[in-house]
């Protein structure tokens, strides 16, 4: 019997190419396709909601494949998870409507990016947040985190090889808290998102807070659609798919 099943997954992207499947190299879809294969002995593609890139991180990574099988969800959950790296964790398994796609049918995504802002590194949890050293001026980067809720061309902050058709997306909404004194967690939802678009968000959010540019700077580079303008990419490690919504 031909099944739709649905994958909520958790992962640690610290050692791994990103999302997507490559040749002779190790990443998150590969290591569950492997996984779905020696259960099933059938090679399977396992479709995901987007790629994530190398080193950056998932809580709510979605991803859905066809099996023809009596297996149950349940089952099929634990025996994924018995054969996964530690790193990788199925958090939910469902069967589905069998129009269900993981990646067109998706609504809204949300990431959240993870900044330690003091005067010392961290010894634990180093691969989890970009440190920043110098205080940041958080009023400033929330003013010009203003600019970006909406719809907006981001071609200022998109990286380079892109797959799309648009650079307009509709960000409902985005924002910046502080935890615990020293993080700072920046949040965006959106209907979409370029490559590195949230990474290089991050990086000219951090220009800002260094008052290197103002909010009203911020504003204009995003209406500039030149990313020479924006500033540099913030790097993957802190950088988290907290879910997506269908």
């Amino acid at each position: 019997m031909r099944k739709n099943f649905k994958l909520i997954i958790e992962y640690d992207g610290s050692s791994y190419h990103g999302w997507q499947r490559q040749k002779n190299r190790k990443t998150i879809q590969g290591e569950i396709e492997k996984a779905i294969m020696t259960i099933t002995g059938k090679k399977i593609a396992l479709t995901g909601s987007g790629r994530t890139d190398a080193g950056v991180h998932a809580f709510g990574q979605v991803a859905n494949f066809y099996c023809d099988t009596e297996i149950s969800p349940e089952v099929f959950q634990r025996g994924l998870n018995g054969l996964m790296p530690k790193d990788i964790i199925i958090k939910e398994c469902n069967t589905v409507d069998e129009k269900f796609h993981a990646r067109y049918d998706a609504k809204t995504k949300t990431y959240r990016y993870r900044i330690l802002n003091r005067t010392t590194p961290a010894a634990i949890c180093r691969q989890y947040a970009w440190f920043i050293k110098k205080k940041l001026d958080l009023d400033a980067m929330q003013s010009a985190i203003l600019h970006i809720i909406g719809t907006n061309d981001f071609k200022a902050f998109e990286g380079a090889g892109s797959p799309r058709s648009s650079t307009k997306r509709r960000v409902i909404n985005a924002g910046l808290q502080q935890k615990e004194k020293e993080y700072l967690i920046f949040e965006i939802e959106a209907d979409g998102f370029l490559r590195f678009m949230v990474r290089n968000i991050v990086g000219t959010l951090l220009d800002v807070g260094l008052c290197k540019i103002t909010p009203d700077d911020f504003k204009k580079i995003l209406l500039s659609k030149d990313r020479n303008l924006a500033g540099a990419t913030a790097p993957p490690h802190g950088l988290f798919l907290m879910n997506v919504k269908y």
